[in-house]
């Protein structure tokens, strides 16, 4: 490793900090990616999947080919760490610390391009719009895995709360599966002070609110964990008038296609029913879907090993979250597994406060870098 690895990471970093591009607006993101692999003479292709980056390294004679991916986009959440480097772009900042995992994969292909110790390719797969954009389905979509054969893929996430450097690898789930929802009750508007007069969708969207939250608990297995949370709420503008709609939305989490199917299939049926208890027409949008993040048991001890064989502290004791990564659509296609790495105590992801640490590039680049060793082997 460099003498001055940790330096020029942490330098880019924050570059990349100050500078935080949306989904799907990832232009300078994007050209310092391929600047940096262009000044260490690692060939790449631009443009994949919107502003998506996969480079190629290749090493003595094996045919074989393993994937890393880092995440680039930011979030639409107004900065509050007060960092020096904090970013220059009013209410859009790197709170889920996809600046670290762009710089840690560049890290790592440093180091593979100086270890003389594998033989075959990695490809290393920048991927834009994870924040909700679904930016792993446009990359496959765009032939990532026709243009770049692999046959495992690993990527991680920073995770605050956990210790600083720590990986945790899960043996099988990691991130949950979600989609998201709307539902609009239509019914017919009228004067407040004569409701018989009226169909009210506020009064029933107030009981579909109530009656979702009891889907999940008389649906599901006891021992299955699924979450149906409803997170935005929309009616009327007058204090004095029943409105003619009233809409909610929010999101459906679980572990499996099977809980997922049947929690967006009674969300429907319930929503449906309630309109139709109360006189109302129901509006039903439930889409945006995001595979859950589950590792393969053997890429699991894969990178496990990799941990292990990088002298890095190993967890493997912690549950999964019902927190969505569309790293599982990559999944789908190719075995692989998704670590964590802590980062220290530190602010939630997606909080104004948080900040990726520092500390832990050098130590997710060596992890990423053992990934790829150990997969090839």
């Amino acid at each position: 490793m460099p003498d001055d690895f940790a330096a020029q990471l942490t330098t880019w970093r924050h570059y990349l900090h100050a500078r935080p591009e949306l989904s799907r607006q990832e232009r300078e993101t994007a050209a310092f990616v391929c600047a940096r692999l262009e000044e260490l003479g690692i060939p790449y292709e631009a443009g994949i999947g919107g502003h998506g980056v996969v480079a190629s390294l290749k090493r003595g004679g094996a045919n074989r080919a393993v994937g890393l991916r880092a995440d680039m986009d930011a979030l639409p959440i107004p900065e509050a760490t007060g960092k020096p480097y904090a970013s220059r772009n009013q209410g859009v900042m790197h709170a889920c610390g996809h600046d670290g995992h762009t710089t840690s994969l560049l890290g790592a292909a440093m180091l593979l391009q100086d270890d003389p110790d594998w033989s075959g390719q990695v490809h290393l797969v920048f991927q834009p719009a994870e924040e909700g954009f679904k930016g792993a389905h446009a990359m496959v979509k765009d032939g990532l895995f026709a243009r770049f054969p692999m046959e495992r893929i690993f990527g991680y996430h920073n995770w605050p709360g956990l210790e600083t450097g720590t990986v945790m690898v899960h043996p099988g789930p990691v991130m949950a599966g979600a989609a998201n929802f709307e539902i609009t009750l239509k019914g017919r508007a009228g004067h407040a002070g004569m409701p018989h007069l009226c169909a009210d969708p506020v009064q029933g969207i107030a009981q579909l609110i109530v009656a979702v939250n009891a889907i999940v608990a008389r649906n599901l297995p006891p021992l299955q964990a699924g979450v149906i949370s409803t997170c935005t709420l929309k009616a009327g503008e007058a204090n004095n008038q029943v409105p003619e709609r009233a809409s909610m939305g929010g999101t459906i989490r679980a572990f499996s296609a099977d809980a997922m199917a049947l929690l967006k299939r009674r969300l429907a049926e319930t929503a449906e029913g309630v309109a139709a208890a109360f006189g109302l027409e129901a509006d039903i949008w439930i889409g945006g879907d995001l595979a859950p993040t589950a590792n393969a048991p053997e890429a699991a001890e894969l990178a496990a090993e990799a941990a292990r064989n990088a002298g890095l502290k190993l967890r493997r004791d912690m549950e999964p979250t019902m927190g969505a990564e569309d790293f599982g659509r990559f999944l789908a296609d190719v075995p692989g597994a998704y670590a964590w790495i802590g980062n220290g105590p530190s602010a939630g992801l997606h909080n104004p406060a948080y900040d990726y640490n520092d500390e832990i590039l050098p130590v997710a680049a060596r992890f990423l870098a053992a990934c790829a060793k150990a997969a090839l082997r």
